[in-house]
């Protein structure tokens, strides 16, 4: 029998490109990090470069290839058109689709309502940014030009202000940036999600933008919250300012603050009118948790609630029951949905390529660099420009010294080609000004023609040495910019829409009838962990549960309704309510309260009291040895702050707080093993939270104050020995014999 031969391949078969990854037909062995460098890390670079995140003149690509396309087809001056019309002509730039394109343009668009400074005047559905339901119109029903403001975005972009690229195919070419006029980075809300970072940037008013860019310029260390107070959204509402908050995200570029809803009361009607939300929030979402809180029981003073959202604007109406007191309602609200909801900023921008997150102050000094280079390369261009003309008028004052002979040196010229050699040698000019004397057209060869346009040169010399004149002087290139944004704020104004209320005006959260009051005892661990537990649990295990290495730090009574003040090791006192906190058991670790509080990274709890009515005094002792007394009620607010910046001195860390409501005796112990008895009396109050406070061990240089406790809880024998009379004081070495057993356990900790 044959044997069959084995099939053979093709010849004509197709062999695969050894250069080209991803063409071959066996699996490849790669390293995982040579993958990431030729496949994850291109990728990610063009979503951070190319899309995500916005650059110095505050446009995405596809923000950019957009308007440049509606400027090239004469929409800043002539009228609307199709929407459907712009969006194909910008595929020519934008290769990503007509739907990512007219998404851009919606966001972008007056009628959406997403910009303070809208840039795309439109006509039609365009939705809205507070509705999620409100969709828009397909694009063949809407129609769209540039608004005015677009004016300042495009100046001068004709002369060479800024660079231009290949598209993507290479078939003509785009802006890489938009020579803004004004700190458009600042004045349009932008948020980007990019391959392992984001950018979220608040919006601000254009005038306050441009008035605190006008500051900066003039001195670069003006306050810059004078002119520029807060963000500002389209959508209005009230921003809850905290200084020490809004400072820290105008330094450093994050950071978060709270927004409200803005609403009214008809008595007439018992109905809350809300008519402003966050920027973050929509009307449906608002809606649903309204919805949720209803059907779960905690909102059993509304009625009714319905969208009477209309051409004039947003409003949701909420119908309350007889008795019903609206501003508890709103203040259960606004802690329960998203009627009161937060921004958070990350002022990630690129910068020449670079994604960096800068503070206000470091993003309107690129920008003003930015534009002083765009300024300057205007000013080189028009330079060019009169220097070219001024070279050519110079060569026709010199034909008119002798018309006649320029006319008899054309005429007598034979060959067409000979005409402008024949000039030059003729009149001694250069080949450029020979071709424009050449090309002046007969009727204009005339003395009178000539003589006008001559009398431009001393003009020209004058415009030229200004311009040389300003491009050495940095001062007059500032003032160029200071005009313009100058000019900009009063052509175009813009009042505020986002009111601001101060955190301290805000009244405190009136629902302590609704919390259940009985007494519990808290525990406090060194690292943090608090528990709070009822006497009837307490007395079932007493016995606490630590993390191996932590162990007690404080323990007291207290009540469900209680406040707590957190001092922390950054100078900074969280309040927080123990009705916040769950009932636990004696077997379980806690709450980790630096994660409950949302405290800084690594910052730590220092100690935990309850302050109950403020009345009493603390003091703060400090490793240094120093001790400030202050007021309780130095620490108490009026309103629902969460965290108190500079609450204590930062001259030496804090050691120990002890509350105070009388005068008592006190025993303080070093590190080196020293130790004093001393009574409270000798400390006098100080009214200044940020006190160093007074000495009360003198401390060796290696040496630091360790506690400080009331006497009866120290156990200490022969008192005689280490009482003081005056401050500060060294104190006796701590005997052995002299050692209570709880300060056996003090010195153990």
């Amino acid at each position: 029998m044959a044997r069959k031969k084995p099939a053979q391949e093709p010849e004509n078969r197709k062999k695969t490109n050894e250069n080209v990854m991803g063409l071959r037909a066996e699996v490849l062995e790669q390293p995982i990090t040579e993958t990431l460098e030729t496949n994850y890390m291109p990728y990610a670079m063009s979503v951070i470069v190319s899309r995500a995140i916005p650059e110095i003149d505050g446009f995405k690509p596809s923000h950019r290839k957009l308007l440049y396309t509606m400027y090239k087809m004469g929409l800043l001056t002539g009228s609307r058109t199709k929407s459907a019309n712009i969006v194909g002509q910008t595929m020519r730039l934008n290769p990503h689709g007509d739907a990512a394109i007219y998404e851009t343009m919606v966001r972008l668009a007056k009628g959406c309502e997403a910009l303070n400074t809208p840039f795309v005047d439109s006509k039609g559905n365009f939705g809205k940014v507070y509705s999620r339901d409100m969709s828009y119109a397909a694009s063949r029903y809407t129609e769209a030009k540039l608004s005015a403001i677009c004016s300042e975005v495009f100046r001068d972009i004709d002369k060479d202000t800024v660079d231009f690229v290949d598209n993507y195919d290479g078939s003509m070419k785009e802006p890489a940036l938009l020579p803004t006029a004004f700190p458009n980075v600042l004045v349009s809300a932008n948020t980007g999600i990019a391959v392992g970072m984001a950018s979220q940037i608040c919006g601000f008013n254009l005038a306050e933008v441009c008035e605190t860019a006008i500051s900066c310029i003039r001195d670069p260390d003006c306050d810059i919250m004078a002119t520029l107070p807060a963000p500002d959204f389209p959508t209005g509402g009230e921003i809850i300012m905290e200084p020490g908050v809004m400072e820290e995200i105008y330094r450093t570029g994050r950071g978060s603050f709270k927004v409200r809803s803005r609403w009214r009361y008809d008595a007439k009607e018992n109905v809350i009118e809300i008519y402003e939300i966050p920027y973050t929030a929509t009307a449906e979402a608002v809606m649903d948790k309204v919805a949720e809180l209803v059907k779960a029981g905690k909102a059993k003073e509304i009625s009714d609630m319905r969208d009477e959202t209309d051409l004039g604007g947003l409003k949701l109406a909420i119908d309350l029951k007889r008795g019903a007191d609206p501003e508890k309602l709103m203040a259960k609200l606004f802690k329960s949905t998203p009627l009161m909801d937060s921004f958070a900023c990350n002022f990630n921008i690129l910068i020449a390529g670079t994604p960096r997150v800068m503070g206000v102050r470091e993003i309107l000094s690129e920008w003003t660099a930015w534009r002083l280079d765009c300024v300057k390369r205007r000013i080189y261009f028009d330079l060019g420009r009169k220097k070219e003309k001024l070279h050519l008028l110079l060569g026709l004052g010199k034909i008119l010294l002798d018309i006649d002979k320029a006319i008899a040196i054309i005429r007598n010229t034979e060959r067409e080609a000979d005409v402008v050699p024949n000039l030059m040698s003729g009149f001694g000019i250069d080949k450029v000004q020979a071709e424009f004397v050449a090309e002046i057209k007969l009727r204009n060869i005339n003395r009178e023609y000539i003589l006008k346009r001559t009398a431009e040169t001393e003009d020209l010399e004058r415009d030229i040495a200004e311009l040389e004149a300003t491009l050495q002087s940095r001062r007059k290139l500032q003032n160029i910019i200071i005009k313009e944004l100058e000019r900009i704020i009063k052509d175009y104004p813009s009042p505020r829409r986002t009111g601001i209320v101060y955190a301290d005006e805000l009244p405190e959260d009136a629902e302590e009838e609704q919390v259940e009051d009985y007494p519990v005892r808290v525990f406090v661990s060194r690292e943090g962990y608090l528990k709070k537990i009822t006497p009837q649990s307490l007395r079932m295990a007493s016995e606490q549960k630590y993390k191996e290495g932590d162990g007690p730090a404080a323990e007291f009574d207290s009540s469900n309704r209680a406040e707590l003040l957190v001092f922390t090791d950054r100078q900074q006192v969280y309040k927080t309510r123990l009705a916040d906190f769950e009932d636990t058991k004696a077997s379980v670790l806690g709450v980790y309260l630096p994660g409950k509080l949302g405290m800084d990274e690594g910052e730590r709890v220092v100690q935990v009291i309850d302050p109950g009515d403020y009345s009493g005094q603390l003091l703060l002792f400090f490793e240094n040895g120093k001790a400030a007394r202050l007021m309780l009620s130095a620490y108490e607010t009026k309103t629902n702050r969460k965290k108190l910046l500079n609450a204590y001195s930062d001259k030496s860390p804090l050691v120990c707080i002890v509350q105070l409501t009388e005068e008592l005796e006190l025993a303080a112990f070093s590190t080196e093993g020293r130790a004093i008895i001393f009574s409270t009396a000798l400390l006098a109050p100080k009214t200044s939270r940020s006190t160093q406070g007074v000495g009360v061990m003198t401390m060796k240089p290696k040496y630091k104050l360790r506690a400080a406790r009331p006497l009866h809880e120290t156990g200490i024998k022969n008192l005689s020995r280490y009482r003081v009379r005056s401050l500060p004081a060294a104190g006796a070495l701590l005997r052995e014999e002299d050692r209570g057993e709880k300060q056996l356990s003090l010195l153990e900790e």
